[in-house]
């Protein structure tokens, strides 16, 4: 660990040695630990209703999908994170430091959004898994309203093509899995808070 002023950095053993006896999770960006947040109960049905209506897409691409408690190691940028689900097509890599297995070849990442993570997963966590070699898509999904945004790695040229899925009667398309899911599948049970009808 090295002290710069009042900030502390760790090193990613630090890191790994703390988050294996934590009591809640924390994220490590590049020396410094961030601490989570909890879920609300939107957020949480959103992810697991996302895990469901994905499952056996990626089972018949030959694919596996993860919760949100495996951590993501980014290399590239120093980086441990924990997205909401990841999948990972073929083997799975994965580093092992202090006991503690992190993933580190995730071919889809999404990302529930809320106020307070909005920010940080569509600027600087988005910057960070642009560099991992084997992502093929990102997805954001919203939690206040039926929205779905992706990003899609066009291999060609190496650009990321955004897509926008809004309403339950729309569906989201998974490019690199050819499949697609509707947003009703994604919400189901979830109450928002605002009604829909009021949002005109």
């Amino acid at each position: 660990m090295v002290a710069h002023g009042k900030q502390r950095y760790y090193t990613p053993e630090e890191y790994l040695e703390r988050e294996r006896d934590a009591e809640f999770k924390s994220e490590y960006d590049d020396g410094v630990i961030i601490a989570m947040a909890g879920s609300s109960p939107e957020h949480s049905a959103i992810t697991f209703n996302m895990g469901v209506a994905l499952a056996p897409h990626l089972r018949r691409a030959g694919c596996r999908g993860f919760s949100s408690d495996l951590r993501v190691r980014i290399d590239a940028v120093n980086k441990y994170y924990y997205p909401d689900f990841a999948a990972v097509c073929g083997p799975v890599e994965s580093q092992t430091i202090k006991s503690m297995e992190s993933l580190l070849n995730p071919a889809l990442i999404v990302e529930v959004l809320s106020s307070s993570t909005e920010q940080l997963d569509r600027g600087r966590k988005w910057i960070a898994y642009q560099s991992i070699r084997t992502l093929q898509e990102y997805v954001l999904v919203h939690q206040d309203r039926p929205c779905v945004e992706a990003f899609t790695l066009i291999a060609q040229s190496g650009a990321w093509e955004y897509r926008k899925a809004e309403g339950l009667e729309s569906a989201v398309q998974f490019q690199p899995f050819n499949c697609e899911i509707t947003l009703a599948e994604v919400y189901a049970d979830v109450v928002f808070k605002r009604p829909l009808s009021a949002r005109r």
